[in-house]
């Protein structure tokens, strides 16, 4: 057949395509086309914009961000130009010279190119009703393909043409775009593509599912019509083409907030959401918190959590939900987990007493052994240190975080009354007050470190509560008063006091700040959580350390556990950033108070207005019964163990009281609430004098073994 029948042929095919497509609805415009682009992925910011974390929404494909054609390499530009449509920049939609080519050879069974031009393909992308069957196109879909990229080239530049195509075409399996397949076979953004790179992203368009080696053959092919006078190695290329193929480096996640994209992607948001956490302080958290736990790996703890809020906005800074790489469980979220609060529950019980008037900071409670009858039979509470300390005041009970007060103060309260303001404070209870007891002024009730947090920013609020934001355009949501504000800023106050804690923290405590700061530590049963919570003037910090599964740590106290963390965010944050006490609120006053028998040093203290008076002491009879003897108890035998080292074996003395002195078979011995005592064979009067010089209590004592002597206030003879 000559030249003319082929134009011959053309002719008939146009006539063709118009009668049978007519009018074929409308494409959008580029515009269009660009707005309506949605990556697979979600953009979590931060407040300033900074990316904290990509989220794959679209399980369907992977598409990346739509790249402007400026951002694309040359050479990508140049191969998918030469791949696909040599003459792309001459044609105004149809490459008529292909297309008789194409005709005649399929008219002769040649294996031919084909003629859709990139024009022609970005149509059949934008036209669901132009896509390709797996049959292949019919012929009124080729046609209307035709018509469609001739409106196309009407209305789009050519530059817009390319630019849309690289971004919407398949290349393979679920990759769509050439920004979701540079970063996932070649791990790096599509203006950094080199020559190589950018001839296997071209061969892949024309197949997409083709193996490695016919990829790698095109690609070679590619490359010499690219760079006709440089020598090209198809081996080295194929090579390439395979490794490349393998490689899947676009993770699903990736970022510095994981669990807390996971809370924002919960409601339906566009691809870019802007939230209310800081980039360098979310960084920093997260830093400091893997640190620690690496300086606690041999103490069995792998798991830890910060939340940082904002106290006035109520806006959530920084959240930081497991230790990441250290953690065999870094899924389970540790601001959400619900986990036991130990002590840290203690502030809000005091404030509630406090503010009933049941007592006030300088109140003195009995911090003894106690036994409390309940349903379920006898409680009896006991201290972090199994010490107690006898008569102590509120503040010192509260900031030194005593338990014995802590629970007297419940009974007077009452737990379902307490478990009320606990809820009024944000904090959701699984039970009622009366189902967890008394034990619910020890934390026995699970919460979240939000929850937990939020509930101290309560108090740092004056007892104002007001529900967390997560997006930086949502609106601040109004306060509630839960708390008495007298009853709140006395208890911030009490929390700030570095002498009062000195009792269990010592003065050198990691709790104290450089700068005014209100902090509370827990620990709870079995040392399976620890907590560090507190604020300053602009921020509350939360932080929990402890192991997702519940199995209990190897000695990790408050102050080794969660607060150095607390410490480090709490600088951080006031680097260059002041943090001064709050202003007294109306209805508090201050007042000189001094205890009897010197139970604690005089000092100024603060009170409800009506509840100050200058002298706090004991009754006669209180004073007698604080003095008691708590271990061992009376009828006790010991037995001496002819393995050990006589000078090896001790017995230790406890009390509870003050001013106390020892007696032993009606001699001297020691002073103080503790002693410790060599043991030797016979029968022992043990006696407690208190600060009156009168015997308080007493215990009779057998230690048996080898050597028993008729006179038992005497050593055994050697």
């Amino acid at each position: 057949m000559r030249p003319p029948y082929r134009l011959l042929l053309i002719a008939a095919l146009w006539v063709a395509a118009s009668a049978v497509a007519g009018e074929t609805g409308d494409l959008p415009g580029f515009d269009q086309v660009k707005r309506d682009f949605r990556p697979s992925d979600v953009k979590v910011l931060d407040r300033q914009g900074e990316l904290l974390q990509r989220m794959r929404v679209d399980t369907r494909v992977r598409r990346g961000d739509w790249i402007a054609l400026a951002d694309i390499s040359p050479a990508l530009r140049t191969a998918m130009v030469l791949s696909e449509d040599k003459r792309f920049y001459e044609h105004s939609g149809v490459d008529w010279q292909a297309v008789s080519a194409a005709a005649w050879g399929n008219l002769w069974n040649t294996r031919t190119r084909g003629a859709s031009t990139i024009t022609m393909q970005l149509a059949g992308l934008l036209d669901d009703d132009l896509h390709r069957a797996g049959s292949g196109r019919s012929l009124t879909q080729k046609i209307s393909q035709t018509l469609a990229a001739q409106r196309l080239e009407q209305g789009w530049r050519k530059d817009q043409i390319l630019e849309a195509y690289l971004n919407e075409v398949p290349f393979r399996g679920e990759i769509v775009g050439i920004d979701a397949l540079s970063r996932s076979l070649f791990g790096k953004a599509p203006q950094g593509l080199d020559l190589r790179e950018a001839a296997v992203a071209a061969a892949l368009v024309r197949a997409p599912n083709a193996a490695p080696a016919l990829v790698g053959q095109r690609a070679c092919e590619l490359m010499r019509a690219m760079a006709p006078d440089s020598p090209t190695d198809c081996m080295s290329i194929d090579m390439f083409t395979a490794a490349s193929l393998q490689r899947r480096g676009y993770e699903p996640s990736d970022g510095i907030a994981p669990h807390w994209a996971r809370r924002v992607m919960k409601e339906d948001h566009g691809p870019v959401v802007r939230t209310s956490l800081r980039a360098p302080l979310q960084r920093f958290a997260a830093a400091s918190l893997q640190q620690h736990l690496r300086e606690l790996r041999g103490r069995h703890v792998e798991d830890g959590a910060v939340v940082v809020l904002d106290n006035a906005s109520g806006e959530v800074l920084a959240w930081v939900g497991s230790s990441g790489t250290l953690s065999r469980a870094a899924e389970v979220d540790g601001v959400l987990a619900p986990r036991q609060p130990g002590s840290t529950l203690k502030p809000f019980l005091y404030a509630e007493a406090i503010a009933e008037e049941r007592l006030t900071a300088a109140s003195l409670l009995d911090d003894s052994s106690a036994q409390i009858n309940t349903s379920g039979g006898l409680y009896i509470p006991k201290n972090y240190d199994h010490q107690f300390k006898g008569y102590v005041s509120v503040r010192t009970a509260l900031a030194a975080s005593l338990n014995v007060p802590a629970v007297r103060t419940l009974v007077m309260v009452s737990p379902d009354a307490f478990a009320r303001q606990l809820r009024g404070a944000g904090l959701t209870l699984a039970q009622s007050g009366d189902y967890y007891g008394y034990s619910l002024a020890l934390g026995s009730a699970e919460v979240s470190l939000l929850g937990l947090a939020n509930a101290y920013r309560t108090l740092a609020n004056g007892g104002r509560f007001g529900p967390t934001r997560d997006l930086a355009t949502s609106p601040s949501a109004p306060f509630t008063q839960v708390f008495d504000p007298r009853a709140a800023f006395i208890v911030g106050d009490i929390l700030s006091d570095p002498n009062a804690r000195a009792r269990t923290f010592g003065l050198d405590s990691v709790l104290g700040t450089r700068f005014w700061t209100a902090v509370k530590t827990g620990t709870s049963k079995d040392m399976r959580d620890n907590w560090a919570v507190g604020w300053s003037s602009r921020y509350t910090v939360g932080v929990w350390v402890g192991n997702a599964s519940g199995a209990p740590m190897w000695d990790v106290s408050g102050t080794s556990g969660a607060a150095p963390v607390w410490a480090e965010v709490m600088g951080f944050l006031h680097r260059n950033e002041p943090s001064r006490p709050p202003a007294p609120p109306p209805g508090v006053e201050t007042q000189r108070v001094r205890f009897g028998d010197e139970l604690e040093a005089p000092r100024d203290e603060w009170f409800i207005t009506g509840t100050a008076q200058p002298l706090f002491a004991l009754a006669p009879d209180a004073a007698a019964a604080a003095a008691r003897i708590t271990a061992p108890s009376d009828g006790t035998i010991l037995a001496l163990d002819p393995d050990i080292p006589p000078n090896r074996q001790r017995v230790r003395f406890e009390a509870s009281g003050h001013g106390l002195q020892w007696r032993l078979d009606g001699k001297p011995f020691a002073r103080g609430n503790t002693a410790q005592w060599l043991p030797w064979p016979g029968r022992h009067l043990l006696e407690l004098v208190g600060a009156d010089g009168k015997v308080a209590d007493q215990v009779r004592l057998e230690v048996r073994g080898a050597g028993v002597v008729a006179d038992a206030g005497a050593p055994p003879r050697r």
